[in-house]
């Protein structure tokens, strides 16, 4: 990171931190904030909160001490405002946070008014808006990570899932039940979008580079935009680095050879999703297959497969990874209902010539149509073309 704290004001912070999680208010603090502190950078509350996890405080901790901390560094936060163009991901979000707050208004005053028309149209703004969070979770999140900053995207992404659960439960909630969501679901937004806009944001605005912006601006438009997504400008277009001739290479098997085009081609060919994952739980690959069933972005690449999970599922992954590698686990495999339609996923251990542990890799397909043949169908069955 470009900043870092000083010895003093950081043991500052952490000392009212502490006091803070032993049950001392906000507001008694404040003044000795004041005093001991000063302003402080978005950037420096993201290092303080990886500083505290590495001292063994655990996540759900730093969740709590973020919501307390926030009031107390409030006065400070309001200080820096983001400040990115309409084509930037950061100007999107913010321009889509103003938004979601918009709705969540709107979907109290319709709980409230029982206006059934509009709670259609909210709850599909709802539904809509997940595109907003996958965003995050696989452009904005791995960047950051990358840039050392992995405890604010890992207590954001936690949060992602809270928001999900409310706005699972108001698709179906009627009376009073919905009212009471709908004022939740507006409060925890409102809070969640705070922190973003005043801690995460200006973190990743400092410490990305601007050059790379509009690349991750790609990756955003693959993954596409809400329904209710302001008009986005185009992003700049970015030199494009002269490419030398690239000398034939083919890559020779045991049963056969290929060419790098040709692998390539054959894999993105494939039916299914595939994610490899290194011995060293780094996600090195995931094939293009036209018909994706998970959101996968270049930004994975490179990003440890423990942060690619929502922290209830992890001691799963951990322990499926940990039997892969002292060989106690043939294959792992789960079936799900998404989208409307029904998903295998499997994991199966890598293993090198010697039985050595490569790593691991994820297959994931759609087989609703699959499981809905019966009889046969021969190549012969196929008739001549027209």
């Amino acid at each position: 990171m470009s900043e870092t704290l000083s010895g003093h004001r950081k043991e500052a912070l952490k000392a009212i931190l502490r006091r803070l999680h032993a049950g001392e208010s906000p507001e008694a603090l404040q003044e000795e904030f004041r005093r001991a502190v000063g302003a402080i950078t978005p950037l420096e509350i993201a290092q303080l909160e990886e500083e505290l996890v590495q001292e063994g405080v655990p996540l759900e901790e730093i969740r709590r001490l973020c919501d307390l901390h926030l009031a107390l560094f409030r006065e400070s936060l309001e200080r820096e405002e983001p400040l990115a163009p309409a084509w930037h991901p950061i100007g999107i979000l913010m321009a889509e946070h103003r938004a979601l707050l918009q709705i969540a208004a709107e979907l109290k005053r319709a709980a409230d008014s029982q206006d059934a028309e509009a709670l259609a149209r909210i709850r599909a703004h709802l539904g809509e808006s997940e595109k907003h969070y996958l965003r995050e979770e696989n452009v904005l999140f791995p960047v950051l990570e990358r840039h050392g900053i992995v405890e604010p995207p890992r207590v954001m992404w936690s949060e992602h899932q809270e928001i999900r659960a409310l706005k699972k439960e108001v698709q179906t909630a009627e009376g009073p039940r919905l009212q009471a969501l709908a004022v939740a679901l507006g409060e925890k937004l409102a809070s969640h979008f705070f922190k973003e806009n005043r801690i995460l944001f200006p973190a990743a605005l400092r410490v990305v580079p601007e050059g790379a912006w509009p690349h991750l601006r790609a990756q955003f438009d693959e993954i596409g935009y809400c329904c209710f997504t302001p008009a986005v400008p185009p992003a700049p277009v970015p030199a494009a680095a002269p490419t030398p001739p690239i000398p034939e290479i083919r890559l020779r098997f045991p049963t056969g050879e290929l060419t790098p085009e040709e692998l390539e081609a054959i894999l993105n060919t494939l039916p299914v999703d595939i994610t490899f994952v290194d011995k060293d739980d780094t996600v090195r690959y995931f094939n293009a297959t036209k018909d994706r069933i998970f959101v996968r972005t270049p930004a994975v690449i490179g990003r440890k497969v423990q942060n690619c999970h929502p922290e209830k599922s992890l001691p799963v992954v951990e322990r499926i990874l940990r039997e892969f590698r002292e060989g106690r686990r043939a294959v792992a495999e789960f079936w799900i209902q998404h989208k409307g339609r029904f998903v295998h996923i499997r994991y199966f251990p890598v293993r090198g010539r010697n039985g050595e542990y490569l790593g691991t890799l994820e297959v994931s397909q759609d087989i609703t149509r699959l499981r809905e043949l019966s009889g046969e169908k021969r190549l012969l069955d196929e008739g001549p073309t027209a």
